[in-house]
């Protein structure tokens, strides 16, 4: 069994830029029968709503919608869809606040924990997004699966942290501080309180950054690759995984770590072929078009598919 899987999806860290970019324009500009409206608070913002904002965005419903950041009631009455602020959580109307008393929304499906806003966007939305972006649809058996990995993998820890969930039923003081989840990366984009420009503008090209920070993190699908290998029982184990660079139009071969917080690849590239390039890559490999491969044999590249897959075969005989 080649111990390789393929894919233009997973792997991708340049899908972010063939995601939809945020779109403003005053609000007083703005007309009712024009394209749909996506409301959420204005101020501080959290992982939470810049991710459920760049999710539903990607839904048919409301792609490519503007985003309007207000507290004002009246203006939100007039919004396609509102989340993370209003008070109301109503599918039907499309409004999707947490906050409230009384919420007690899950995700099911053996997850109890309290949705966020993110989490009820997934919840309503996730198996549409997924769908299209395998580009099958909804009813695959893919999307199901998927849909169930993404939370767990994903989502899920989104939910917690927004609901002052703690990771760990513990007391014990942990044994390093992590301050660079998703969350906090996302926390940290919000303007600094001693930043003499407060403006709105300001406020909302932050926001921009957040959800496309949040976004491209949520259509990094190499995160879900290790629920899926584990559901669909794969044995042996995959060892490298083929993807096509957007940017350069070349092919990758990465080799897939130990576990999913782990540095060490379950089989690195070769070790002839480490810090080696073009040329003298591919005379050292047999094998024509190399790119390069790394130092530490995690990843390597091709011009063709081809190429890349040969790389690979080649690897698991080394």
């Amino acid at each position: 069994m080649l111990q390789v899987f393929t894919t233009t999806l997973l792997f991708n860290p340049f899908r972010l830029f063939s995601s939809p970019t945020p779109f403003r324009v005053p609000l007083f500009l703005m007309s009712t029968a024009a394209v749909k409206r996506v409301g959420t608070h204005n101020g501080s913002f959290h992982c939470d709503e810049a991710l459920g904002c760049f999710m539903i965005r990607l839904t048919n419903k409301f792609s490519d919608a503007h985003v309007v950041r207000t507290r004002d009631s009246q203006v939100l009455d007039t919004l396609d869809a509102v989340l993370d602020v209003g008070g109301v959580y109503d599918p039907v109307k499309d409004r999707y606040d947490h906050h409230q008393k009384g919420f007690d929304e899950v995700f099911g499906h053996g997850f109890n924990r309290k949705l966020s806003s993110a989490g009820l966007i997934y919840k309503h939305f996730g198996k549409e997004i997924i769908a299209k972006e395998l580009h099958v649809d909804e009813d695959h058996p893919d999307v199901q699966r998927l849909f169930l990995a993404v939370y767990k993998s994903f989502m899920e820890a989104i939910d917690a942290i927004d609901n002052g969930i703690n990771q760990y039923d513990t007391d014990q003081t942990p044994r390093y501080v992590n301050s660079t989840h998703l969350s906090s990366r996302v926390g940290k984009l919000n303007l600094d309180w001693i930043d003499p420009d407060q403006s709105a503008e300001k406020e909302n090209a932050a926001f921009d950054r957040a959800m496309d920070l949040a976004g491209s993190e949520f259509l990094n699908w190499k995160l879900y690759l290790f629920e899926l290998e584990e559901e669909e029982k794969i044995n042996p184990s995959l060892k490298y995984v083929l993807y096509k660079d957007d940017r350069s139009k070349q092919w990758r071969v990465q080799a897939v770590a130990i576990a999913p917080d782990r540095f060490e690849s379950r089989k690195a590239l070769p070790v002839q072929w480490r810090g080696l390039r073009d040329d003298e890559l591919s005379k050292e490999s047999g094998i024509p078009g190399c790119v390069f491969v790394h130092m530490s044999g995690f990843i390597g590249g091709n011009q063709t598919y081809e190429g890349a897959i040969a790389m690979a075969r080649a690897a698991l005989k080394l």
